[in-house]
Formats: structure tokens, C-alpha cells, sequence
């Protein structure tokens, strides 16, 4: 579902209630707006933020690169998995903001469909490129042709975020407006806009 501008947005207490335990857990791609909406998200909604990728780091108390440099990525991503199974199992309800590759673990997959409500943040290729050389952190863009990296990982990715419950643009448009959209979204998936069809 791809939110519209014609959805209303819920009254938030009532979102709230209609999640009862469950996560709003966003997933796609790095650069995508995941930890800035989310915390937005959480904000405007009343309920705690937790980035995975913060908790994978003081779990491991080192960072994601050097956990990459000296675990190599099957470590990191088995890491990955048990973080983001204990944060939705002890933590929820909380807006969760997911590194780029956890939702292509069939585990995590299933733990956020029972858990949680999955919303992806998607993004054009030219778009996340501008947002992720902003920053020199990302193990798996060091390459020699880092926006081609890119390309082809969202080529991988795609057709699994899409399995995600909802589909939220993320453009250059404010945070703000992306966080409305994703409430309203929310609202329709959740059956609280009146006169909106449950998808």
C-alpha cells in the first residue's frame, strides 16, 4: 500500500490503540530517512525510537565498520538478528528503525510480521546517493564504484522491502511530511480512517 493524500490522519491515541503491543518497524534502504522519520515518527505518535544499528553497536561495543572489518558481515548480520528479535520481543510497542539488510533475513521477516507493523521507506537510487556520501560509514559502500554498489544492491533488495506491510515514498520532501504520510498510511492499514478500505 502506497500512502495517499487523500487518507486522514488518525487521531494518534487512537493509532496507538489499535497497535496495542506492536512495533512500527521501518525497513529499506541506508540514506532512505529510516532514523530521521522514525524519530519523528516516534515523537509525534507518543512512543519510544530505538535505532537497531545503535543497539547492534553497544551490544558489540564497537562500530558497524570496525565490526564489519573485524567480524566480517556474517557476524554482523547474525548480530543483526538477534538484536532486532530481542528489542521487538522486550520493547514493543516503539518505532524501530532497521539497518538496510535486516528485512532480507527470512527470521526477521517473521519476527517483525508477528511483532510488528512494516513500513518501507522507499527511495530512488539518485536520491539515497546524495544522502549516503554525506557520510563515510558504510561498510558496504567501499568500493570503487560505490554508486553502482548501490544500484545493485537495490536491485537485490526491492522485491523483499516490498514484502513490508507498507510502502512509504522517501523523497527530498521534508521528514515531516514523510512522517504525516506515514501516519495516515498507518490509520488506512490499521482500519481507523473512516470510510478507508482495510488493504
Amino acid at each position: 500500500m502506497t500512502a495517499a493524500a487523500t487518507i486522514t490522519a488518525p487521531d494518534t491515541a487512537d493509532l496507538r490503540a489499535a497497535l496495542g503491543g506492536r512495533a512500527i518497524v521501518l525497513v529499506g534502504m541506508m540514506g532512505s530517512g529510516k532514523s530521521s522519520v522514525g524519530r519523528r515518527l516516534a515523537s509525534r505518535l507518543g512512543m519510544p525510537f530505538v535505532d537497531a544499528d545503535t543497539e547492534i553497536e553497544t551490544a558489540a561495543g564497537m562500530t558497524i565498520p570496525e565490526i564489519f572489518a573485524q567480524r566480517g558481515e556474517a557476524e554482523f548480520r547474525d548480530g543483526e538478528r538477534r538484536v532486532i528479535s530481542r528489542i521487538l520481543t522486550t520493547r514493543a510497542p516503539l518505532v524501530l528503525a532497521t539497518g538496510g539488510g535486516a528485512f532480507m533475513n527470512a527470521e526477521t521477516r517473521e519476527r517483525i510480521r508477528q511483532l510488528g507493523v512494516s513500513v518501507w521507506l522507499k527511495a530512488e537510487p539518485d536520491v539515497l546517493m546524495r544522502r549516503v556520501r554525506k557520510r563515510s560509514n558504510r561498510p558496504l559502500l567501499q568500493t570503487t564504484d560505490p554508486e553502482a554498489t548501490l544500484r545493485r544492491m537495490l536491485a537485490d533488495r526491492e522485491p523483499v522491502y516490498a514484502l513490508a506491510d507498507l510502502t512509504i515514498q522517501s523523497s527530498d520532501e521534508p521528514h515531516e511530511l514523510v512522517v504525516g504520510e506515514t501516519i495516515a498510511a498507518l490509520g488506512g492499514y490499521l482500519r481507523l480512517t473512516a470510510g478507508e478500505d482495510t488493504p
